[in-house]
């Protein structure tokens, strides 16, 4: 299964899968105007490939078979405080389960 990837220039870390180059006719028009004019990254050979690095293939290939484009969007940014007071309740816990 072949594939054309294209980013977005409007949205950073997002990327549009359709099955031909240049044919967005699948693409919802306000998908498309939300997108941007799309950038052409590479042609892929999904059925050549194990594994994406951002994006669960299955899923990839089964959206572009049952709708005709896959949409990656960005990863959600890292909330660093909420790790931060994770890491200091698991360490309080322990702590505190070592001096009971």
């Amino acid at each position: 299964m072949l594939c054309a990837i294209y980013k977005s220039i409007k949205k950073e870390q997002t990327y549009l899968f359709v099955q031909k180059r240049d044919d967005f006719s699948s693409v919802p028009d306000g998908l498309m105007t939300t997108f941007g004019t799309p950038q052409l990254v590479t042609l892929i050979n999904l059925a050549t490939k194990e594994k994406l690095a951002m994006a669960d293939l299955d899923k990839v290939k089964s959206n572009l078979s049952a709708q005709g484009y896959y949409l990656q969007l960005p990863p959600p940014p890292e909330n660093l405080l909420d790790q931060h007071k994770e890491q200091m309740q698991a360490s309080n816990t322990a702590t505190g389960a070592s001096n009971s």
